[in-house]
């Protein structure tokens, strides 16, 4: 059973959105990005209730992508898909093309040293 607000039982993630969770989320938060799209961006979405892992990826992904490995704006972006994904899929220019998501990748986020 899911409800609008997470899934009981998560869709796990496919080794290409863990790929772009560990580009684009620093080392301490990927745990925290990688649990928030397991648990709230997969089948307890609208339309998604049967879903597999891969047919969650461009949702996924485009949450990943508008985030910009912040964990707040992904956050916003987890949100933005439960109201309707397809404005998420817009808002990352993923509505045209369905395997957009499949190009997209970040740039290696770099921690700057504090010296």
């Amino acid at each position: 059973m899911t409800s609008r607000t997470g899934s009981v039982n998560p869709a796990p993630l496919t080794a290409e959105v863990s790929l772009r969770v560990g580009l684009l989320f620093l080392p301490e938060q990927r745990e925290t990005a990688s649990a928030l799209l397991a648990n709230e961006c997969g089948t307890n979405l609208p339309f998604c209730a049967n879903q597999t892992p891969a047919g969650l990826n461009r949702i996924r992904i485009a949450a990943i992508k508008l985030s910009n490995g912040d964990l707040e704006k992904l956050k916003n972006a987890v949100e933005l898909a439960k109201r309707d994904w397809r404005d998420l899929l817009v808002a990352a220019g993923f509505a045209h093309d369905i395997h957009a998501h499949e190009e997209w990748l970040p740039e290696i986020r770099r921690v700057r040293s504090e010296s």
